[in-house]
């Protein structure tokens, strides 16, 4: 839904209306976000995890819906990684490392906010986990934690997922977490030689943002 503002509001000394929305979204922090639930921790990834990095995004079972392509090398891994905390230090995104609680060294998985809609108070969510924690509900516990996170210390009002809805998995993960199917593209994008649809993904968040009075 869009709103029309007279011209006047935007011109000389008073603010666009947008700059006003933007301030009240939080991508800035003093220090890193570090998260933890009863069985994970959610951490800053480093290139101490390139090696973890490099089996997850270049194992084709892990990737086969993601449309990127898969990682090479631990030298491609550690750009990834450093890619993603540049993403942060821009106000851009927001990453995580997914470990277990008892080993919060180790990377089995990440997720994270990106493609952040500052003026929608809108940002996208991803993730990835490692094929022997399938099945285990860590993926529904790290959603969870994050869009917490998203929706009262980012202040987002919507948190979106974009997926192949071939990934029955993520679908999975998606519902059970509360989020809603929104939409369903058909053969919108062209990725290895094949057309796919996608399907989109929303959960809005249960804080009510205050009316601004103009």
């Amino acid at each position: 839904m869009f709103y029309h503002f007279p011209d006047f509001f935007c011109q000389d000394n008073k603010k666009n209306i947008n700059d006003i929305e933007y301030s009240m979204v939080v991508t800035k922090f003093s220090a890193f976000p570090e998260l933890t639930t009863d069985r994970l921790s959610l951490r800053q990834m480093t290139t101490i995890d390139a090696g973890a990095i490099f089996r997850l995004r270049s194992d084709k079972e892990v990737m086969k819906y993601i449309d990127r392509p898969l990682t090479e090398s631990i030298e491609d891994a550690i750009k990834w990684i450093d890619m993603v905390n540049e993403a942060m230090l821009n106000e851009e995104g927001v990453p995580w490392a997914i470990c277990l609680k008892e080993d919060p060294t180790t990377l089995i998985g990440s997720i994270g906010f990106w493609r952040m809609q500052k003026q929608h108070y809108r940002a996208e969510i991803g993730y990835l986990l490692h094929p022997s924690f399938h099945g285990k509900g860590f993926m529904s516990e790290a959603i969870n934690k994050a869009v917490e996170f998203g929706f009262e210390k980012m202040k987002l009002h919507s948190i979106e997922a974009i997926i192949d809805p071939r990934n029955k998995a993520s679908a999975k993960a998606l519902e059970k977490t509360g989020f809603n199917k929104e939409a369903h593209f058909k053969e919108n994008y062209y990725w290895n030689g094949v057309f796919c649809d996608t399907a989109i993904y929303s959960k809005i968040s249960p804080v009510k943002k205050p009316v601004l009075d103009l």
